[in-house]
């Protein structure tokens, strides 16, 4: 166990034997599937001939496929560099993982995410409003209405530029609570952090508050003990996991994770952002220099937005019957004012639609004058690449924030490699000097997005996410404060000093480049 003190509070990341323990057995079974494929390959080397023909048909069969598959260009051809260099394992690997039909699991998640559809309904009377003050955005709008996600005004919005503040903010609204707190976190990590949201939710039960928490399995595998569940509902907590890792070692879906954040309480008052549930987000460790990240509150119409995501997710991740949408609609109403707020979401279950993909270039498209982005990830596809070079090229101020100290060292490469072309095009590249930033915010002049999603494939299509889209000036420009405060700190790379990379690293990354969807 890695520890730091901070001021006197002493943090901790802790590692759980039995969730080590879990990830080995899994990671043990994933490569028995591999040693699997790679002896069967071995085996039938002495069928050459007949294998050699078969293989150039299934090549040309899969190549075809995937050529006219409607997924992204970057994933087909990772599959068929795969499949090119590991002729027979490549393909067995492609029929096992990568061929992709809409499974069970993803007919009973869209099930229940319509079901929560159902509940979201929009005021035209707010989209006349929202025209009147910001006509030049009623398309952006109106594409999310598209999408079930409605326009809301009359909410408050509070930002927090790090961690620290947001779970502060948290913790006196789970204090407030008198019916219900809805929990949701891709990572939960134990350690101080935990132990307070631990005692303050207990306290509230002990009141009679219904706390319902949900977080991801992986998310939580290695920080948590293998009773953590239970021990949490022995207590009084309604708990659900999902998409537990061990369910689906021979499968693709494996992989897909539910990255949201919610924090929901009464229905009247919401948070989202990056942050997770462990020490090190809140800086009580040092791991990665510091961690920046940011979220929101929202008190307000919207919150009904972050409500019904979480039911949504929550149905999905049980098997018991039909949650009761209107037991948790807000128990106040709120002051008018002209804050616009929606909810959105996304996940690998709308593939190969990406509601938010496709809104991200939106807000590049539309914006005029400014674009700032912060990301710890910038792995991005081609269209996305253009989209921002397109921006500057037209005189837009693009700026984008990524971290100088890295938390996993292959993506830092991935994501310094795309630096180039963009440089190139205008656009302005800060690395966060002291530390690691973990925020995941686009902002223009006339909105912003603070939530879940980081600008790489696995936010895109394998990962749950979800965000707050905001219009609202004064809002806008608190945000836009925090990034400027934050460019300050930060090492602007240059072209020049792009380009005096080493020669191994060019190599390198050219390589790496080809397997980005599926780092």
């Amino acid at each position: 166990m890695n520890r730091e003190t901070i001021g006197e509070v002493t943090g901790s990341i802790k590692k759980s034997l039995s969730g080590v323990f879990s990830a080995i057995i899994i990671g043990v079974l994933v490569l028995i599937q591999f040693g699997l494929i790679i002896y069967l390959s071995y085996r039938l080397r002495e069928y050459t001939v007949y294998i050699y023909s078969f293989i150039q048909i299934l090549s040309i069969i899969i190549i075809i496929i995937l050529i006219n598959d409607n997924r992204n260009v970057s994933y087909k051809i990772s599959w068929i560099c795969i499949i090119a260099a590991f002729p027979i394992t490549g393909h067995i690997m492609y029929l096992l993982w990568g061929n992709h039909r809409v499974k069970k699991l993803d007919k009973i998640i869209l099930k229940k995410l319509a079901r929560g559809y159902e509940y979201l309904e929009q005021d035209l009377e707010v989209v006349e409003d929202f025209e009147d003050h910001y006509p030049d955005m009623l398309r952006m709008t109106t594409y999310l209405q598209t999408n079930h996600f409605p326009l809301y005004r009359n909410n408050q919005v509070e930002y927090y530029p790090m961690a620290e503040e947001a779970f502060e903010a948290i913790f006196k609204e789970i204090d407030k609570a008198e019916k219900f707190i809805l929990v949701n976190f891709f990572i939960v990590g134990e350690g101080v952090l935990w132990d307070r949201m631990h005692q303050s939710l207990l306290a509230k039960i002990n009141e009679g508050v219904r706390v319902q928490f949900l977080y991801d399995d992986f998310g939580a595998m290695l920080r948590t003990p293998r009773s953590f569940k239970k021990d949490l509902e022995n207590e009084g907590f309604e708990v659900r996991v999902f998409n537990p890792v061990h369910r689906y070692t021979d499968k693709l879906y494996m992989n897909y994770r539910s990255h949201q954040k919610i924090i929901v309480v009464d229905g009247n008052v919401g948070f989202t952002g990056g942050m997770n549930l462990a020490d090190e987000y809140v800086n009580l460790v040092n791991r990665f220099g510091v961690w920046k990240d940011n979220a929101v509150r929202i008190e307000g119409d919207a919150v009904w937005g972050l409500t019904v995501t979480f039911l949504q997710m929550w149905e999905a991740s049980g098997v018991s019957s039909s949650v009761d949408y209107e037991y948790y609609r807000p128990s106040k109403d709120f002051p008018c004012c002209n804050v616009y707020c929606q909810i959105i979401s996304d996940g690998p279950a709308n593939n190969p639609r990406n509601p938010m993909e496709d809104f991200y270039k939106q807000m590049i498209y539309y914006a005029k004058r400014v674009l700032y982005i912060t990301t710890p990830y910038l792995i991005i596809e081609d269209d996305m690449r253009d989209a921002l070079a397109t921006a500057a090229a037209g005189g837009v101020d693009v700026r984008i924030i990524t971290p100088f100290i890295p938390d996993k060292k292959n993506v830092k490469v991935l994501t310094d490699y795309n630096y180039g072309s963009l440089l190139e095009a205008g656009v302005r590249i800060f690395e966060y000097k002291p530390g690691f930033i973990h925020a995941k915010t686009m902002l223009n002049e006339d909105s912003a997005i603070v939530g879940t999603m980081n600008m790489d494939y696995r936010s895109f299509h394998l990962h749950y996410e979800c965000g707050a889209w905001i219009c609202n000036h004064e809002v806008i420009n608190t945000i836009k404060d925090d990034l400027l405060k934050t460019m300050a700190e930060c090492h602007e790379v240059t072209l020049d000093e792009w380009k005096k990379r080493p020669l191994f690293i060019k190599i390198y990354e050219k390589i790496l480049n080809l397997f980005s969807t599926l780092m």
